[in-house]
């Protein structure tokens, strides 16, 4: 999750992380007919909504796929600016993480049967290209974690709009749907980078990592506690928000996605669960943390939202 001029939320390394306009009347979304509702004798004597799709949903996928940026790498959770995907939350190996493929498929079939196609500097708009990768392996799952290097820019306008997000996100889903039409997806919210600013900016070491690059919309100048600092900070915790608002509308407009529900935005990352090389990316039991939250959400019986 490394952002920089050198290194966003995972970008370039070892130097140192419009609108999808579905309100349009009548569009539809990989079946689901979406219409601008209305008052009136028009509006009544307009077509019905379609019904909300049926959430299909198998609680024990038999493999799985990841797809995201550097925090399902593994990023700076076992040596500094270096990728380490076995202790991914998604499909590690390491008995530190106890990763979502082991805890669906055992340490043997995940060994067999789970691929990481995630990309350490990816953002949103190259999910899609990350499951076209995964496609020829037909995974049951899908885990999706992306959007923190769209916040995590040089400057608060350089950060992907939300409309653009939108569409990328949108797109990724329907590739998901055209290639892997039995395919489940997990999408997991993207994390507060706020709080894992208020976290690290405590540690001397973290401090100094982050003049290297690391996602300087919220960590530039981290010990500035000006007015300008603040709104900075502000700005990029709201845009974070927004992208998660547009993982669950979209998310909820599939049969086969499930959303956290903003639980890894909402989760309390202390200074145990971030990596102490950069102090922001997850540690392995930041990963763990990950990992569990996923696990809940995937075997849950029933979708939440």
């Amino acid at each position: 999750m490394r952002g920089s001029r050198r290194s966003r939320t995972g970008v370039r390394t070892a130097s140192a992380v419009a609108a999808v306009a579905l309100c349009a009347a009548g569009l539809t979304t990989y079946g689901v007919v979406h219409d601008g509702g209305g008052h009136g004798s028009a509006a009544r004597s307009a077509k019905p909504r379609a019904p909300r799709p049926e959430r299909v949903w198998d609680t024990s996928p038999s493999s799985l796929a990841a797809v995201g940026d550097s925090m399902t790498r593994g990023f700076d959770a076992c040596s500094v600016l270096t990728d380490c995907p076995e202790v991914s939350w998604s499909t590690g190996s390491d008995p530190d993480v106890d990763s979502l493929a082991v805890r669906l498929l055992g340490r043997e079939g995940a060994a067999k049967h789970s691929w990481n196609y995630a990309r350490t500097g990816a953002r949103m708009r190259d999910v899609a290209g990350q499951i076209e990768k995964a496609a020829p392996r037909s995974p049951g799952l899908v885990t999706v974690l992306a959007g923190a290097n769209d916040a995590c820019r040089d400057t608060v306008q350089d950060m992907t709009p939300v409309a653009d997000f939108r569409t990328a996100f949108h797109h990724a889903l329907a590739v998901a749907h055209d290639r892997l039409p039995k395919s489940e997806v997990y999408v997991a919210s993207v994390p507060d980078l706020k709080r894992l600013w208020s976290q690290g900016r405590g540690n001397p070491l973290g401090r100094q990592v982050w003049k290297l690059g690391i996602c300087p919309t919220m960590l530039e100048d981290s010990g500035a506690r000006d007015a300008a600092a603040t709104r900075r900070r502000d700005a990029v915790r709201e845009r974070v928000v927004a992208y998660n608002s547009v993982l669950r509308e979209e998310c909820a407009a599939v049969p086969r996605c499930r959303f956290d529900d903003g639980a890894v935005f909402e989760y309390r990352f202390g200074t145990g669960q971030l990596s102490h090389w950069d102090w922001f990316h997850p540690s392995r039991d930041g990963q763990a943390r990950l990992a569990e939250i996923a696990f809940a959400r995937v075997t849950a019986p029933e979708a939440v939202s």
